[in-house]
């Protein structure tokens, strides 16, 4: 039975923003907390890898942007593509790295620390308040150097927000892309290595996704690099920086402070160290446009097989020229256009319009035809080799 025809089973892992799950319209999709075999599942920080998943699912969408909770080499085999939202949420991240800068230069750490020790009812307290303030003098963000490695949605976010506060910002990502180019603030001065950015910056930020090369991104080497009494932010994933490395260099004294949002490693109990508990999307703007935008993703794949916004799939979106759609996704090998294309046209199906895309081992085609497609078309483009799944998206009358 055709996808578009039938309500789905959407299954939520954890809790998901009511103005997300408000877009799913009741009569074609069904929202469960539970369910053995669901046609889609909704996660944030769930840890999906061992799940068992069944022969039906056609999507999983993340509501947010990292996707280490989610298998998704497996899901990608049974040719299920896993949704991001980002972006959703980097409003709410630049805003806490603002707020780390500045909870490292005034050292509001310590200074909340003490406050919190003093006796409301001592007779002193204005004076031990004015000596102990003494021990918590700090600096001020304007004309400080910030350094960002990683100008993505994020990165370009910080790099406006240290130049309204009078920061110099420079930037280092050697994937930018074009148009994230051309999005950076005029001020933004480009650094060609990370060494750079280490070596000139007084405040350094991470922005960078997890992968094999950015793990332990800054490390014992790269840390001789920073300026003496530099801040080292890291609001990007835990594994990007060498925690016992930064923890030597807060012991040493080479670094004035670690500001993080992952609280966990050798650095947790190092000496100014700021550790906050996985704060960085945690507000409700974000938690709201992460759902909303993963939501319509979902939706427009399910329901018109378009891709945007994958982990695993190539973007592709065309236009409805007929109201008859297969999808199909397929390993990315020789002759699989051919072989698809001979198969509708053996069974006397047009193609009106098709569109293709691969990235790494996977391909992702659309195909609109210009009459209904037979259940036994789709079985036999099912059974063919290289196939790893096809969805038959005939619009409702």
């Amino acid at each position: 039975m055709a996808e578009a025809m039938r309500r789905l089973e959407v299954l939520v892992l954890n809790p998901i923003s009511p103005s997300g799950l408000g877009r799913l319209p009741p009569e074609r999709y069904a929202v469960v907390r539970d369910s053995p075999a669901p046609d889609v599942i909704l996660v944030r920080s769930a840890n999906m890898h061992g799940m068992r998943f069944p022969p039906n699912l056609v999507a999983v969408g993340r509501a947010g942007v990292g996707v280490d909770n989610i298998p998704v080499a497996e899901l990608s085999r049974r040719g299920v593509p896993v949704f991001n939202a980002p972006g959703a949420n980097a409003n709410a991240v630049k805003e806490l790295v603002v707020a780390g800068m500045l909870l490292a230069a005034r050292r509001l750490v310590p200074a909340l620390d003490f406050v919190r020790a003093l006796d409301p009812a001592d007779p002193e307290l204005e004076r031990r308040v004015e000596q102990g303030k003494k021990a918590f003098s700090g600096v001020e963000l304007k004309g400080r150097a910030l350094g960002i490695v990683g100008l993505g949605r994020v990165g370009r976010l910080v790099a406006d927000a240290g130049g309204g506060l009078g920061m110099q910002v420079l930037g280092h990502d050697p994937e930018i892309t074009v148009e994230a180019a051309w999005s950076l603030p005029a001020q933004v001065r480009r650094a060609t290595s990370v060494e750079e950015v280490l070596r000139s910056a007084d405040f350094v930020t991470l922005h960078v996704p997890l992968r094999e090369r950015t793990r332990h991104l800054v490390n014992a080497g790269s840390l001789k690099h920073m300026r003496e009494g530099a801040v080292l932010l890291n609001f990007a994933r835990e594994g990007v920086v060498d925690d016992a490395a930064v923890a030597e260099a807060l012991r040493a004294g080479r670094l004035a402070a670690y500001v993080t949002d992952f609280p966990a490693g050798a650095s947790l109990g190092a000496p100014r160290a700021i550790a906050l508990p996985h704060l960085g999307a945690s507000t409700s703007e974000a938690e709201d446009n992460c759902a909303v935008m993963v939501v319509d993703q979902l939706r427009d794949y399910l329901e018109h097989g378009n891709v945007v916004n994958a982990v695993n799939f190539p973007d592709t979106v065309m236009g409805r020229e007929s109201p008859y759609r297969l999808a199909v996704a397929n390993a990315n090998v020789p002759d699989m256009l051919a072989r698809i294309s001979h198969a509708l046209g053996g069974r006397g199906l047009n193609i009106h319009n098709m569109l293709n895309k691969s990235r790494g081992e996977t391909a992702y085609t659309l195909v609109d035809v210009d009459s209904p497609v037979p259940e036994e078309v789709v079985e036999e483009l099912r059974a063919m080799s290289g196939v790893l799944a096809v969805r038959y998206l005939p619009l409702e009358a």
